[in-house]
């Protein structure tokens, strides 16, 4: 055999093989890490990013249609690239729809990588999350820890983490934040919550709408998604630093994704 002939096109070097694999693993953590570091509470100059402890409670208030959601998803994604279990509760769309809602923020954000590590990713942290379903009537406390029951009891699923989406903030509200407080701190989670807040509400202090101010003492950190022109700013009204006049933080209205104005 003559030792100058060309190797055929398709043999590869010894440990070839093994550093492509290796290249894919360490390309695909780079691209967690990098979602990772994306994180809104991040971005928005909080020193960690589990800033709600043990029964605590988040809302992210907002007019309809200008970005709840997506900011609520946003905050998702960060816990389940963490490998932490998500527990999404929506009053008003079926599961499908929220589902999609999930797929399409990740997309958004992770736009600049390729599909197959997208989808690669997708799979990945899919057995973090459950959603759960209720109508607005149906919906109690009493109801919810049943149904955490039968999910924890059975080795089904342990939320670290659970977002409510279409809870109404009227006059009956506070007994069921007072309770989701207390169910949150016995099983070790805090809740995040989708408020639907109007154009024309006056403001108590802070800047907290009014309605909600009522009720703002039962929360660690409050988010206001406010539009301004063709804007819409990102503030923490409460539990971040002091609102300032200009936010250094928008929410991109074409993707409903966090941006830097910067």
């Amino acid at each position: 055999m003559n030792p100058n002939k060309n190797p055929m096109p398709n043999s590869a070097e010894p440990g070839t093989r093994n550093r492509v694999v290796y290249l894919k693993e360490r390309n695909f953590d780079m691209l967690k890490k990098d979602l990772i570091l994306r994180n809104p509470l991040r971005l928005m100059g909080y020193e960690t990013e589990d800033i709600l402890p043990e029964g605590g409670l988040g809302a992210v208030l907002a007019r309809a249609g200008v970005g709840k959601t997506a900011f609520l998803v946003q905050l998702a994604l960060n816990n389940l690239l963490r490998g932490k279990n998500v527990l999404h509760i929506s009053l008003n769309d079926p599961v499908k729809k929220v589902s999609l809602w999930y797929q399409e923020v990740l997309r958004n954000i992770a736009s600049q990588y390729d599909d197959r590590q997208i989808d690669q990713l997708w799979e990945t942290i899919l057995p973090h999350r459950f959603i759960m379903t209720f109508n607005v009537e149906g919906f109690s406390v009493p109801k919810l820890e049943e149904r955490l029951t039968d999910l924890t009891e059975q080795g089904i699923f342990f939320p670290r983490m659970i977002l409510i989406d279409g809870l109404p903030f009227d006059e009956t509200v506070r007994k069921y934040l007072s309770d989701l407080k207390t169910l949150a701190a016995n099983n070790s989670m805090h809740v995040w919550f989708a408020v639907r807040t109007h154009r024309h509400e006056n403001q108590g202090p802070g800047g907290t709408p009014a309605p909600f101010f009522q009720f703002a003492d039962l929360f660690e950190v409050v988010i206001q998604l406010q539009p301004v022109e063709d804007e819409i700013h990102v503030t923490a009204l409460k539990g971040g630093k002091a609102p300032s006049e200009h936010p250094s933080l928008l929410l991109d209205p074409s993707t409903m994704l966090i941006k830097d104005r910067r």
